[in-house]
Protein backbone atom coordinates (compact mmCIF):
# COMPACT_ATOMS: atom_id res chain seq x y z
CA UNK A 1 0.00 0.00 0.00
CA UNK A 2 1.31 3.51 -0.85
CA UNK A 3 2.13 5.38 2.20
CA UNK A 4 1.77 9.05 1.16
CA UNK A 5 -1.26 10.87 -0.13
CA UNK A 6 -0.99 14.71 -2.16
CA UNK A 7 -3.71 17.22 -0.77
CA UNK A 8 -5.89 16.72 -3.67
CA UNK A 9 -6.24 13.01 -3.20
CA UNK A 10 -6.92 13.59 1.07
CA UNK A 11 -10.43 14.29 0.20
CA UNK A 12 -11.96 11.13 -1.42
CA UNK A 13 -10.35 9.20 1.91
CA UNK A 14 -12.40 11.42 3.67
CA UNK A 15 -15.36 10.93 1.97
CA UNK A 16 -14.51 7.59 2.26
CA UNK A 17 -14.87 7.64 6.16
CA UNK A 18 -10.76 7.86 6.77
CA UNK A 19 -9.79 9.95 10.24
CA UNK A 20 -7.27 12.70 9.73
CA UNK A 21 -4.85 13.02 12.62
CA UNK A 22 -2.62 15.77 13.63
CA UNK A 23 0.19 14.12 15.27
CA UNK A 24 1.80 17.45 17.07
CA UNK A 25 1.72 18.86 19.81
CA UNK A 26 -1.31 20.37 21.52
CA UNK A 27 -0.09 23.97 21.65
CA UNK A 28 0.75 23.48 17.72
CA UNK A 29 -2.75 21.78 16.89
CA UNK A 30 -4.94 25.25 18.41
CA UNK A 31 -2.79 27.13 16.75
CA UNK A 32 -3.61 26.13 13.24
CA UNK A 33 -4.84 22.42 12.56
CA UNK A 34 -5.97 21.05 8.81
CA UNK A 35 -9.87 21.57 9.98
CA UNK A 36 -12.00 18.72 10.67
CA UNK A 37 -8.72 16.93 11.76
CA UNK A 38 -8.50 15.27 15.27
CA UNK A 39 -4.87 15.66 17.73
CA UNK A 40 -3.09 12.92 18.53
CA UNK A 41 1.09 14.15 19.55
CA UNK A 42 3.64 11.53 18.47
CA UNK A 43 5.81 12.79 21.28
CA UNK A 44 3.08 11.46 24.35
CA UNK A 45 2.72 8.39 25.91
CA UNK A 46 -0.55 7.98 25.61
CA UNK A 47 -0.68 9.03 21.51
CA UNK A 48 -2.22 5.40 20.61
CA UNK A 49 -4.72 5.78 23.60
CA UNK A 50 -5.88 8.99 22.24
CA UNK A 51 -6.14 7.71 18.81
CA UNK A 52 -8.15 4.64 19.88
CA UNK A 53 -10.60 7.30 21.32
CA UNK A 54 -11.16 8.73 17.77
CA UNK A 55 -10.26 5.34 15.66
CA UNK A 56 -11.12 1.84 17.82
CA UNK A 57 -11.51 -0.08 15.08
CA UNK A 58 -8.00 -1.16 13.72
CA UNK A 59 -9.72 -1.40 10.11
CA UNK A 60 -10.11 2.68 10.20
CA UNK A 61 -8.02 4.03 7.62
CA UNK A 62 -5.80 7.13 9.41
CA UNK A 63 -4.66 9.94 7.59
CA UNK A 64 -1.46 11.46 9.75
CA UNK A 65 0.30 14.41 8.86
CA UNK A 66 3.16 16.68 10.98
CA UNK A 67 4.48 20.15 10.19
CA UNK A 68 6.04 20.03 7.66
CA UNK A 69 6.74 16.29 6.21
CA UNK A 70 10.59 17.49 6.35
CA UNK A 71 11.25 14.82 9.52
CA UNK A 72 10.13 11.43 10.55
CA UNK A 73 7.28 12.77 12.72
CA UNK A 74 4.23 11.41 10.95
CA UNK A 75 6.77 8.46 9.85
CA UNK A 76 7.36 7.13 12.98
CA UNK A 77 3.36 7.70 13.80
CA UNK A 78 2.57 6.03 10.89
CA UNK A 79 4.91 2.98 11.91
CA UNK A 80 3.71 3.36 15.75
CA UNK A 81 0.03 3.06 14.52
CA UNK A 82 0.49 0.08 12.13
CA UNK A 83 3.00 -1.92 14.65
CA UNK A 84 -0.68 -1.50 16.88
CA UNK A 85 -2.75 -3.06 14.32
CA UNK A 86 -4.17 -0.30 12.06
CA UNK A 87 -3.68 -2.05 8.57
CA UNK A 88 -4.76 1.33 6.18
CA UNK A 89 -2.38 4.72 7.54
CA UNK A 90 -1.02 6.77 4.90
CA UNK A 91 0.72 10.24 5.65
CA UNK A 92 -0.42 13.42 4.37
CA UNK A 93 2.96 14.63 1.70
CA UNK A 94 4.11 17.56 2.59
CA UNK A 95 1.71 18.02 6.12
CA UNK A 96 0.80 20.96 7.10
CA UNK A 97 2.73 23.51 5.62
CA UNK A 98 1.68 21.86 2.33
CA UNK A 99 -1.95 21.88 3.01
CA UNK A 100 -1.70 25.90 3.86
CA UNK A 101 0.52 26.42 0.79
CA UNK A 102 -2.52 25.28 -1.38
CA UNK A 103 -5.18 27.24 -0.02
CA UNK A 104 -6.75 25.08 1.62
CA UNK A 105 -8.82 24.75 4.62
CA UNK A 106 -7.13 25.04 8.29
CA UNK A 107 -8.62 25.74 12.06
CA UNK A 108 -6.87 28.56 13.76
CA UNK A 109 -6.17 30.17 16.89
CA UNK A 110 -5.99 33.51 18.03
CA UNK A 111 -2.16 32.97 18.30
CA UNK A 112 0.03 31.43 15.85
CA UNK A 113 2.89 28.92 16.79
CA UNK A 114 5.23 31.08 14.71
CA UNK A 115 4.69 33.93 17.40
CA UNK A 116 5.37 31.58 20.34
CA UNK A 117 8.69 30.60 18.59
CA UNK A 118 9.54 34.78 17.85
CA UNK A 119 12.36 35.33 20.53
CA UNK A 120 11.25 39.72 21.39
CA UNK A 121 14.34 42.15 21.45
CA UNK A 122 14.96 43.62 24.77
CA UNK A 123 16.33 43.40 28.45
CA UNK A 124 15.49 40.22 30.29
CA UNK A 125 16.20 39.29 34.08
CA UNK A 126 17.11 35.96 35.13
CA UNK A 127 14.99 34.10 37.35
CA UNK A 128 17.03 32.92 39.99
CA UNK A 129 14.51 30.45 41.46
CA UNK A 130 14.53 28.96 38.15
CA UNK A 131 17.34 29.16 36.98
CA UNK A 132 20.25 26.98 37.84
CA UNK A 133 24.45 25.36 37.23
CA UNK A 134 24.63 21.95 37.37
CA UNK A 135 27.96 20.32 37.93
CA UNK A 136 30.28 16.88 37.88
CA UNK A 137 33.32 15.90 39.02
CA UNK A 138 35.35 12.67 38.75
CA UNK A 139 38.13 11.00 40.07
CA UNK A 140 39.45 7.51 39.41
CA UNK A 141 36.83 5.55 41.07
CA UNK A 142 34.12 7.73 41.57
CA UNK A 143 32.25 10.90 40.23
CA UNK A 144 30.14 13.31 41.86
CA UNK A 145 27.37 15.70 40.57
CA UNK A 146 25.27 19.11 42.36
CA UNK A 147 23.87 22.57 41.75
CA UNK A 148 24.88 26.10 42.38
CA UNK A 149 22.60 28.70 42.29
CA UNK A 150 22.68 31.52 40.76
CA UNK A 151 22.24 35.11 42.64
CA UNK A 152 21.45 37.13 39.72
CA UNK A 153 21.49 37.91 36.08
CA UNK A 154 20.59 39.79 33.35
CA UNK A 155 20.39 39.42 29.31
CA UNK A 156 19.80 41.29 26.24
CA UNK A 157 18.39 39.97 23.52
CA UNK A 158 18.80 41.70 20.15
CA UNK A 159 17.62 41.00 16.48
CA UNK A 160 17.15 37.69 17.89
CA UNK A 161 20.26 37.12 19.18
CA UNK A 162 21.74 37.19 22.61
CA UNK A 163 23.87 40.55 22.43
CA UNK A 164 24.62 40.83 25.81
CA UNK A 165 24.89 39.64 29.49
CA UNK A 166 25.40 38.16 32.87
CA UNK A 167 25.06 35.68 35.43
CA UNK A 168 26.22 35.20 39.25
CA UNK A 169 26.59 32.27 40.75
CA UNK A 170 26.33 32.00 44.55
CA UNK A 171 29.22 29.81 45.17
CA UNK A 172 27.76 29.65 49.30
CA UNK A 173 25.15 27.41 47.69
CA UNK A 174 26.93 24.82 46.66
CA UNK A 175 25.40 21.36 47.02
CA UNK A 176 25.82 17.65 46.18
CA UNK A 177 22.92 15.81 44.88
CA UNK A 178 24.47 11.93 44.79
CA UNK A 179 25.96 11.42 48.45
CA UNK A 180 23.42 9.74 50.55
CA UNK A 181 25.37 9.50 53.42
CA UNK A 182 24.78 13.23 55.15
CA UNK A 183 28.05 13.48 57.10
CA UNK A 184 30.05 12.08 53.52
CA UNK A 185 27.91 15.07 51.80
CA UNK A 186 28.87 17.45 54.19
CA UNK A 187 32.13 16.97 53.70
CA UNK A 188 32.29 16.53 50.51
CA UNK A 189 30.39 20.25 50.37
CA UNK A 190 33.20 22.03 52.99
CA UNK A 191 36.08 20.65 50.79
CA UNK A 192 35.21 22.27 48.09
CA UNK A 193 33.95 25.69 49.67
CA UNK A 194 37.39 25.41 51.39
CA UNK A 195 40.71 26.72 50.31
CA UNK A 196 41.38 23.27 48.24
CA UNK A 197 38.87 24.05 45.87
CA UNK A 198 36.99 27.12 45.15
CA UNK A 199 37.90 29.28 48.76
CA UNK A 200 34.58 30.55 48.93
CA UNK A 201 34.93 32.60 52.40
CA UNK A 202 37.10 34.64 50.12
CA UNK A 203 35.22 34.71 46.74
CA UNK A 204 32.17 33.75 47.65
CA UNK A 205 30.41 34.17 43.80
CA UNK A 206 31.45 33.20 40.30
CA UNK A 207 30.35 35.12 36.78
CA UNK A 208 29.98 34.34 33.44
CA UNK A 209 30.11 37.60 31.53
CA UNK A 210 29.02 37.26 27.85
CA UNK A 211 31.45 38.72 25.02
CA UNK A 212 30.22 36.99 21.68
CA UNK A 213 27.20 35.21 20.19
CA UNK A 214 27.40 33.96 16.76
CA UNK A 215 24.31 32.61 15.38
CA UNK A 216 24.62 28.98 14.39
CA UNK A 217 22.16 28.82 11.04
CA UNK A 218 19.95 25.99 10.03
CA UNK A 219 20.30 24.37 13.70
CA UNK A 220 18.16 21.35 14.25
CA UNK A 221 15.27 22.55 16.63
CA UNK A 222 16.74 21.93 20.51
CA UNK A 223 20.66 21.83 19.23
CA UNK A 224 22.73 24.68 20.28
CA UNK A 225 22.03 27.61 18.20
CA UNK A 226 25.15 29.54 18.71
CA UNK A 227 28.68 29.87 20.02
CA UNK A 228 29.14 31.70 23.49
CA UNK A 229 32.13 33.65 23.80
CA UNK A 230 32.41 34.48 27.45
CA UNK A 231 34.43 36.12 30.27
CA UNK A 232 34.19 33.04 33.42
CA UNK A 233 35.58 34.51 36.79
CA UNK A 234 36.19 32.15 39.59
CA UNK A 235 38.12 33.39 42.13
CA UNK A 236 40.10 35.76 41.42
CA UNK A 237 40.99 34.77 38.00
CA UNK A 238 39.30 35.61 34.81
CA UNK A 239 39.63 33.76 31.18
CA UNK A 240 37.83 33.80 28.13
CA UNK A 241 35.97 30.56 27.22
CA UNK A 242 33.84 29.83 24.39
CA UNK A 243 30.78 26.86 24.30
CA UNK A 244 27.75 26.28 22.40
CA UNK A 245 24.36 27.13 23.91
CA UNK A 246 20.54 27.09 22.68
CA UNK A 247 18.61 29.97 22.79
CA UNK A 248 14.92 29.95 22.79
CA UNK A 249 11.45 31.15 23.45
CA UNK A 250 10.20 31.14 26.90
CA UNK A 251 6.40 31.05 28.25
CA UNK A 252 4.76 34.07 28.48
CA UNK A 253 7.16 35.86 26.78
CA UNK A 254 10.78 35.20 28.23
CA UNK A 255 13.50 33.32 27.25
CA UNK A 256 15.81 30.17 28.35
CA UNK A 257 19.48 29.36 27.29
CA UNK A 258 20.80 25.91 27.77
CA UNK A 259 24.37 25.01 27.60
CA UNK A 260 26.51 22.30 28.69
CA UNK A 261 30.33 22.09 28.34
CA UNK A 262 33.73 21.32 30.40
CA UNK A 263 36.15 23.84 31.82
CA UNK A 264 40.13 22.84 32.71
CA UNK A 265 39.62 23.39 36.67
CA UNK A 266 43.05 24.49 37.05
CA UNK A 267 43.04 27.21 34.90
CA UNK A 268 41.20 29.06 37.49
CA UNK A 269 43.42 28.33 40.27
CA UNK A 270 41.55 25.38 41.33
CA UNK A 271 44.23 22.75 41.57
CA UNK A 272 43.53 20.41 44.41
CA UNK A 273 44.29 16.70 43.54
CA UNK A 274 45.47 17.72 39.38
CA UNK A 275 48.08 15.07 38.36
CA UNK A 276 49.55 17.82 36.28
CA UNK A 277 50.55 20.25 38.98
CA UNK A 278 50.85 17.18 41.91
CA UNK A 279 52.76 13.36 41.93
CA UNK A 280 52.17 10.31 43.54
CA UNK A 281 48.40 11.74 44.62
CA UNK A 282 46.90 8.38 45.39
CA UNK A 283 43.16 8.41 45.99
CA UNK A 284 43.61 12.02 46.26
CA UNK A 285 43.59 12.43 42.44
CA UNK A 286 41.14 14.45 40.98
CA UNK A 287 40.01 14.90 37.20
CA UNK A 288 41.49 18.40 36.11
CA UNK A 289 38.00 18.69 33.95
CA UNK A 290 35.04 20.34 35.59
CA UNK A 291 31.39 19.29 33.16
CA UNK A 292 28.89 22.55 33.76
CA UNK A 293 25.33 22.97 32.87
CA UNK A 294 23.25 25.81 32.36
CA UNK A 295 19.69 25.96 32.68
CA UNK A 296 19.18 29.95 32.56
CA UNK A 297 15.28 31.33 32.74
CA UNK A 298 14.87 35.02 32.19
CA UNK A 299 12.17 37.18 32.01
CA UNK A 300 11.29 40.45 30.41
CA UNK A 301 11.91 43.71 32.40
Amino acid sequence: MPSMLRNTEMQQHVDAGAVVIDVMTPEDYAACHIAGAQNACIYEMVFLERVAKFAPDRDTELIVYDATGTTRTAEVARERLRTAGYTRVYILSGGLAAWRAAGLPVEQGAKTAEDEDTLQDGTYAVDTENSRVEWIGRSLVSRHCGRIALLKGELTVAAGMLSAGQVVLDMHSITNLDLTDPDYRDLLITHLKSDDFFAVAHFPTASLTLTGWDEQRDAASGAPNGMVTGDLTIKDVTRSIRFPATLAPHQEGGIKVHAAFDIDRTLWNVSYGSGRLFERLGMHWVHDLISLELFVIANKR
